[in-house]
């Protein structure tokens, strides 16, 4: 009896009711929108690594941040954005975006751990930052959540059509006049901007069980853009609120088991893609 109870925690509603856990799943709800629809923008726009990348960019702002005593999230906002706006500038088509992204993806990494070893407080800080705590999400960062969220509508609702074009045929779409180069800025910043409050949830390590995989999984059910968009959404939330329960319930790790939700999603539409073969 005393082994059950040390897998299983009796007592798993009352933690799900404290006001931290509140907190975390009102931030699931907002990091699984604005993962949802920029996922599909980023598989569409073949701009996986750039996705990774970025959090990995973030790095150093998050670790110089805690070394000037700023918020985490200030630093590796600044730091993804600015990572951003170099990769769109530098790659204006994939093959470049590809050889832009690694080049600033290394000289982050290496400042990252450079500031790291400058101060205790940073480095005690690498863990949250590369694996998340979405427990320790304040109510003025899901207020912050909630706000990117609604500029990320607004912001969509003017670029949707151009932005969609270019993602599934960017060769076309420049033939038709669509400002591509524009088109990759935007979508990047925006990019930083959805990473910046996803990795709180799953650090920069395990961002692709947010903002790639959920949308891989929506791509295999739909070929529709919007339903794609929508899926995936509910996938990442499925997973964020999913991973938050059964880490009340269990002793676990909330990041680990929001990633191993959304494998398993993936994993399944696979099996069934591949039985309808």
């Amino acid at each position: 009896m005393s082994t059950v109870n040390f897998f299983y925690d009796p007592d798993w509603m009352r933690t799900l009711s404290a006001p931290f856990m509140a907190n975390a799943f009102l931030a699931g709800l907002c990091i699984a929108l604005a993962a949802g629809v920029m996922g599909y923008f980023t598989i569409a726009r073949h701009s996986t690594f750039a996705a990774h990348a970025l959090a990995h960019i973030g790095l150093p702002g998050a670790t110089g941040a805690v070394l000037l005593g700023l918020p985490v999230s200030l630093g590796l906002g600044v730091f993804a954005l600015g990572g951003a706006l170099v990769i769109g500038a530098l790659g204006k088509k994939a093959s470049q975006r590809e050889i832009a992204t690694g080049t600033v993806l290394a000289f982050a990494t290496g400042l990252g751990l450079f500031f790291a070893r400058l101060s205790s407080s940073a480095s005690q800080q690498m863990q949250s930052i590369l694996f998340g705590s979405i427990l320790t999400i304040t109510r003025g960062q899901v207020i912050g959540f909630a706000v990117f969220d609604v500029l990320l509508i607004l912001v969509l609702m003017v670029i949707y059509r151009p932005l969609l074009f270019s993602s599934l045929d960017e060769q076309v779409a420049q033939a038709k006049g669509v400002p591509i180069g524009f088109m990759n800025l935007a979508f990047m910043a925006i990019m930083a901007g959805v990473i910046t409050i996803a990795v709180p949830a799953v650090g920069t390590l395990l961002i692709f069980a947010l903002v790639i995989t959920p949308a891989a999984t929506a791509n295999v059910m739909t070929a529709s853009p919007l339903k794609a968009m929508v899926l995936a959404s509910l996938f990442c939330l499925l997973a964020v609120w999913g991973g938050l329960v059964l880490s009340a319930m269990f002793p676990a790790p909330p990041s680990f088991i929001i990633v191993t939700i959304s494998t398993l999603f993936w994993a399944l539409s696979k099996a069934i893609e591949a039985l309808r073969k």
